[in-house]
C-alpha cells in the first residue's frame, strides 16, 4: 500500500484489507507500505509521508493485521528491492510502463500533466520488484492493480526466460517447475473490485468516482461516530430517480447509497425490501442512510476502538514494523542473491543487518 495519504478507508477495507486478514490463516504473508512511492509526487513532503507510514500500520493492525503471523513490511528497508527494481527496469521496455492504464489514469486524476519525475513511471517498475522479492504466489489487490500485477507476470517470465532458460511456451504455473527462479503470480481480487465514493459522478461520464483519499469522497476506518454520521446524511444520491406514482431506477452504480447497503449491510432481506421501497417512493434518502450510519459503525467501531489503543502504544506499531521487515529482509536478500547468481553477477558474498 503506498502511503499517498494517511488512513485507511472502505475502499482498501473491501478491495484487498479483508482478504489480507483473510489469508493469514492459510499464507506466509508479507505486508508492504511503499513509502518510497510516494515521493513520487510527494517529495516536498517527507514529514506527512513519515506520519502517513505510522498511521497506516496502525490501522493495520486494528484491522487484524496480526504481527506475529504474517511481516508489516516498511519498503524503504529493503534494499534488494532497489536492486530488483533496476534489474527488472531492463526488462520492461519504456513505452510499455507507459501504456500500463492505471499509470496513465493516475496522470490524469492527479493532473500531472508531463510535469511529473522521472520516479513516477519508475514505481511501476518497482511495484514489480515489490512483489517478486517475496517470490509470491499470490497478492491481494484491488482491481485497478491488475495491470500493475500483468507488468509483474511478464518480467517473471522473461527473467525466467533469459537468465534461467524456461521456455517461452511454459505454462506460467509450470515455471518453477521447469528451472525459473520467479513465480507468474496470481492476483486476489476483494469482494467488490471497485467500491465508488460518497461523492458526485464525474461531471463529463456521469459516473462515480472510486473512494479516493485525494478526492475527499471517502469514508476511513478511523473516522468517529459522528463524523461517519455526517458523511453518511451528506451522500451523493442519483437526482434523476423518479419517486411517487412512477417506478424509479435503482443502480448502485449511480447511487452510492445503494452500493454500500449491497457491500456493507449483511440484512440482504432488509436491503432488498428497501430497494424496492425505495425504488417505488415509499421511502426516501433520509431513513436509507440513517440505516446505512448503524451498518457502518457497527463494522467501523470494534476498529476504531483497537486503533485507539495502538495510538496509546505507538511504540507497538514501530516494533510491528521492525520485526516484520527484519524478517522480509531475509526473504528479499536470499530472492536478490539468487537473482544475481542467476545473471552471472554474483561477485561478493554480503551480509545485511536491519536492527
Amino acid at each position: 500500500m503506498t502511503t499517498a495519504g494517511r488512513l485507511v478507508h472502505l475502499g482498501h477495507y473491501v478491495g484487498s484489507i479483508e482478504n489480507r486478514v483473510a489469508l493469514q490463516d492459510q499464507y506466509e504473508c508479507y505486508f508492504l507500505i511503499a513509502n518510497k512511492h510516494a515521493f513520487t509526487t510527494r517529495a516536498e513532503q517527507p514529514a506527512e509521508i513519515r506520519q502517513s507510514v505510522i498511521d497506516i500500520a496502525t490501522d493495520w493492525l486494528a484491522v487484524g493485521i496480526d504481527p506475529q503471523r504474517s511481516a508489516m513490511v516498511l519498503q524503504s528497508e529493503v534494499p534488494a528491492i532497489d536492486e530488483l527494481t533496476f534489474f527488472f527496469a531492463m526488462l520492461l521496455p519504456f513505452n510499455r510502463v507507459m501504456r500500463n492504464p492505471t499509470l496513465a489514469q493516475e496522470i490524469k486524476d492527479k493532473d500531472l500533466g508531463d510535469k511529473y519525475p522521472f520516479g513516477f513511471p519508475l514505481y511501476a517498475v518497482g511495484q514489480c520488484a515489490d512483489i517478486l522479492a517475496f517470490r509470491a504466489q499470490l497478492v491481494p489487490v484491488g482491481e485497478d492493480q491488475l495491470p500493475h500485477l500483468e507488468m509483474t507476470r511478464e518480467v517473471a517470465r522473461r527473467f525466467n526466460r533469459i537468465y534461467c532458460g524456461v521456455d517461452p511456451r511454459t505454462d506460467d504455473k509450470d515455471h518453477l517447475a521447469a528451472g525459473g527462479l520467479l513465480p507468474i503470480i496470481e492476483p486476489k481480487l476483494g469482494r467488490v473490485k471497485r467500491l465508488v465514493g460518497i461523492g458526485a459522478p464525474n461531471p463529463e461520464t456521469g459516473q462515480l468516482y472510486k473512494m479516493s483519499k485525494s478526492l475527499n469522497n471517502a469514508i476511513f476506518l478511523s473516522d468517529g461516530a459522528d463524523t461517519v454520521r455526517k458523511k453518511v446524511m451528506s451522500m451523493y444520491t442519483d437526482p434523476n430517480r423518479i419517486t411517487g406514482k412512477e417506478p424509479g431506477e435503482v443502480d448502485p452504480s449511480k447511487n452510492p447509497l445503494w452500493a454500500f447497503h449491497e457491500t456493507f449491510n449483511p440484512d440482504t432481506a432488509w436491503v432488498d425490501e428497501h430497494r424496492e421501497l425505495y425504488r417505488t417512493g415509499r421511502i426516501g434518502d433520509v431513513a436509507v442512510k440513517k440505516k446505512l450510519v448503524e451498518v457502518l459503525d457497527a463494522l467501523i467501531d470494534p476498529i476504531r476502538t483497537r486503533r485507539k489503543q495502538y495510538e496509546s502504544h505507538p511504540e507497538e506499531v514501530i516494533e510491528a514494523l521492525r520485526q516484520g521487515t527484519r524478517r522480509a529482509n531475509e526473504v528479499a536478500e536470499e530472492t536478490i542473491a539468487l537473482v544475481k547468481k542467476a545473471m552471472k553477477q554474483d561477485y561478493f558474498g554480503r551480509r545485511l543487518s536491519i536492527p
